[in-house]
């Protein structure tokens, strides 16, 4: 444990480079601070927050916050967990399990679909965290296809509506909702304790002065927003409502580099983890992230070689062929890396637009791994 980076001190000297990053970023006002977790042959290395909640206020490596779309791997495990369990099939369209969902065109749509963003749902307006959940999930039902779309052929990144419909899935077949089954079957098995989809209501006040602030470019100034009110923190969105201290999502990758076990306690086979960390969309133009990206399902896998400087949510410069892992919208990211045996994870309190998180957060997962594993040669 004394080996663990988790202080500034020990940052200065022993992760200089990626110090640098986060302290231009905080310059720029791209953010006021950063949580860092990584862990090499599941030994944590570092566990760090540098920089403030926000002004005035240190920020801590147990504050709670947001991880948006880093969270959807979650739900994709959960997903493969009722496959690998016979009770799900990945090619059977999603209107035999949720029937008023087989209509405008969406008939063909299949639960891989969903998980590798070929569905090709047309936008609608959800009102999370405002609306009830049968009303998101009636709203997304009722809407059509993308003019054009072709189930499993369109690709288009899908922040929200495919994966409110994997959670539906998720409750109709296991009988619960969706926060229960993953906080009682996913995260306390992994000891991921201070994690939720949606936190219950009874316990908001009791962790509300952990709820670390996120803050929004506005007018070139970084502004608090919402995140951290009851409602956004006590509705669940499968896609996109995760939140915890940044260490714990790193837990889950810890466990996915043991090939989806933990302890002793196996989540998937390893034949599942090696289906769901595989290519499956490969080398398609995402029409959402205009850049072509590969995915597993549910999962981003590495796509440095379309573009390393210019691919959206990757995992750096330095990241091997098979890294797998995701992004959460400008501020976000969790992955493995198996060759390296690397499992990182990082959230920025700023969100300062697409472009300039993408290149902060390029810039410090290279140098991250090059404080980690020396320069390249």
């Amino acid at each position: 444990m004394s080996d663990i980076i988790d202080t500034l001190e020990l940052a200065q000297s022993r992760l200089p480079r990626t110090l640098a990053v986060i302290q231009t970023g905080i310059e720029r006002g791209l953010h006021f601070g950063i949580q860092l977790f990584a862990s090499r042959d599941l030994e944590p290395v570092v566990d760090l927050a540098v920089g403030e909640n926000h002004p005035g206020e240190p920020l801590t490596s147990d504050m709670i916050l947001p991880w948006l779309s880093a969270g959807k791997p979650i739900t994709a495990l959960a997903v493969m967990q009722l496959a690998e369990e016979g009770r799900l099939n990945l090619d059977r369209p999603v209107m035999q399990l949720i029937p008023e969902f087989g209509q405008s065109g969406k008939e063909a749509i299949t639960v891989r679909h969903l998980l590798t963003h070929t569905a090709g749902i047309d936008a609608v307006a959800l009102g999370w965290p405002g609306t009830p959940w049968d009303e998101i999930i009636a709203r997304i039902c009722a809407a059509p296809l993308k003019p054009g779309s072709i189930p499993g052929e369109t690709p288009a990144y899908d922040p929200q509506r495919s994966w409110f419909i994997l959670g539906e899935i998720i409750q109709r077949l296991r009988g619960r909702p969706i926060a229960e089954w993953l906080r009682s079957e996913i995260f306390e098995p992994l000891g991921m304790k201070n994690t939720w989809l949606a936190m219950p209501a009874a316990l908001y006040e009791m962790f509300a002065p952990r709820l670390g602030a996120v803050h929004v470019t506005n007018a070139g100034q970084l502004k608090r927003n919402h995140s951290h009110l009851q409602d956004a923190v006590t509705s669940p969105a499968p896609g996109s409502s995760c939140r915890g201290p940044i260490r714990e999502l790193g837990r889950f990758y810890e466990m996915m580099l043991c090939e989806g076990t933990w302890k002793g306690r196996q989540l998937i086979s390893p034949e599942t983890f090696r289906l769901m960390t595989s290519r499956h969309r490969i080398g398609m133009f995402d029409q959402t992230f205009q850049h072509t990206v590969d995915f597993g399902l549910g999962v981003i896998v590495n796509s440095n070689k379309y573009g390393a400087n210019t691919i959206p949510y990757g995992f750096g410069r330095r990241a091997s062929e098979g890294s797998f892992g995701h992004g959460g919208s400008q501020s976000c990211i969790g992955f493995a890396d198996p060759e390296f045996r690397l499992a990182v994870a990082a959230v920025a309190n700023g969100y300062p637009g697409e472009v300039p998180h993408n290149r902060r957060f390029r810039d410090l997962l290279t140098a991250l791994y090059d404080d980690l594993l020396g320069p390249p040669v």
